[in-house]
């Protein structure tokens, strides 16, 4: 793909991903515990639920790595294999290089009441970045990138408890539809989680 096609395609998803976040409802409460009241043990009880999200199919499905190619896993799929229709989301993460992701996974709600029909979100449907790439990764992996700027966005804690709360995308993680199995717990849990493992110094486990 030519670089100026490239950085067109970029600045979509730059100015839907935008427009997402202007149009979302909070629907949760961004509310850290106060400094010093989360010990570094509690901090690591709050790392392996997060872990249990992030390695979940409805999360580490689209978190794979700098191929472009997304996965098949979970209960909904059986075998665990790619993305069927040999599917690239390419540098655009967003598949601008092939067939853009948005041409079946559209910008509506419908398809999440469809068993097998290809799930649907309001906002961006695209793979994560190369850098959070988070399919079959240990935890301790995961969360040496979470916690580093240079590989989740330039983001502090508080910025990724933000980002959960008003990228739409993500919160479809919770609310499949479809027969899909949901991420564990609830986008709440999983905020408060992200804000207690913050102030614990965002610990990570050795292995």
């Amino acid at each position: 793909m030519n670089k100026p096609l490239l950085k067109t395609a970029l600045a979509l998803v730059a100015a839907t991903s935008l427009a997402s976040w202007a149009m979302a409802q909070s629907t949760v409460t961004i509310n850290p515990p106060a400094e010093g009241t989360v010990s570094v043990e509690q901090g690591l009880e709050a790392w392996s639920r997060i872990f249990e999200v992030t390695s979940h199919p409805r999360c580490s499905n689209c978190h794979a790595g700098e191929d472009g190619i997304p996965m098949w896993s979970g209960p909904s799929y059986g075998k665990t294999r790619a993305h069927g229709m040999n599917i690239q989301a390419g540098e655009s993460r967003v598949g601008a290089e092939t067939l853009p992701c948005s041409t079946c996974h559209t910008s509506s709600t419908l398809g999440n009441s469809v068993p097998h029909a290809p799930p649907k979100v309001d906002g961006t449907w695209l793979m994560a970045p190369a850098e959070a790439n988070w399919f079959g990764q240990t935890s301790a992996t995961i969360c040496g990138q979470l916690k580093d700027p240079a590989r989740n966005g330039n983001r502090t804690y508080l910025e990724l408890a933000g980002h959960l709360d008003h990228d739409l995308i993500l919160h479809w993680a919770w609310n499949p539809g479809g027969g899909r199995e949901p991420a564990p717990y609830s986008l709440q849990d999983h905020v408060n989680d992200v804000l207690a493992w913050g102030v614990a110094g965002m610990p990570c486990p050795t292995n």
